[in-house]
């Protein structure tokens, strides 16, 4: 799984609660990182995912709650890390909204909601944490998708959000580097959406997937771990999809 060689290094990961913020948060606390646990909502499960891991080891996880999409919340919210663990070195943005937008009933709010979680809290998210990340040269990695190149049916504003992230990563990469390296994570058929996807959908889309399975949370959240050390990688997407893209 991991071999310990995150010891001493302290990471916040948005969206910790559930599916691959979880897997993720889970994996680089294997990994020796401490953990902070950002929720919006999911309190209850966030604490539970903490509890789970101060069972391993004490003193290396705590959570932290906030709406992202309010800027004026990002500041408090790496301030409370660093202070409560000492330092940031990896910052995982992981949180994200996903629900269809056909065009015909696309909203403004939609728009705005997706856009704002998606995209803009990312950004000003780095720009809050870009000093403590420089003074410990550490990491940014974005959570992008196979739909930021091929986008989805349906789902025209998440698809264009995650394009902004991709583009965010390489544009960061620049604006932060040499101190602190950004790469995102782009995966496939990881996991299904909690609701809409039956199991004709499904086989469709795994027929169109070089691998002819779904990945999973642990591919995902290794690839996080890879970029949070790989000191020689920046500015890259690295697609964990199974050779989605090939189709």
């Amino acid at each position: 799984m991991a071999d310990g060689d995150l010891a001493g290094h302290v990471a916040l990961v948005t969206g910790a609660a559930h599916r691959l913020g979880r897997a993720t948060a889970r994996h680089l606390h294997a990994a020796g990182a401490d953990v902070a646990i950002h929720y919006h909502s999911s309190r209850a499960a966030a604490e539970a995912l903490a509890e789970e891991l101060e069972a391993q080891g004490p003193g290396r996880a705590r959570v932290f709650g906030c709406a992202l999409e309010e800027t004026a919340n990002l500041g408090p919210l790496v301030e409370a890390v660093v202070a409560a663990f000492g330092g940031l070195d990896i910052l995982v943005n992981n949180a994200a909204r996903f629900y269809p937008t056909p065009l015909k009933e696309a909203s403004e709010p939609a728009w705005d909601e997706l856009l704002d979680t998606n995209l803009k809290a990312p950004f000003f998210l780095a720009q809050a944490a870009q000093e403590h990340l420089e003074a410990r040269g550490g990491a940014i990695i974005n959570l992008a998708d196979v739909h930021a190149e091929r986008p989805l049916e349906h789902h025209p504003v998440y698809s264009v959000s995650k394009a902004g992230v991709v583009m965010l990563t390489r544009a960061l990469a620049k604006e932060m580097g040499p101190r602190v390296r950004v790469n995102a994570v782009a995966p496939g058929a990881a996991l299904w959406p909690d609701a809409g996807k039956s199991e004709s959908d499904k086989e469709a889309l795994l027929r169109h997937t070089a691998l002819g399975r779904a990945g999973g949370e642990e591919p995902v959240a290794e690839a996080v771990h890879y970029l949070a050390r790989a000191d020689y990688v920046t500015g890259q997407v690295l697609s964990v999809d199974g050779g989605r893209l090939l189709y």
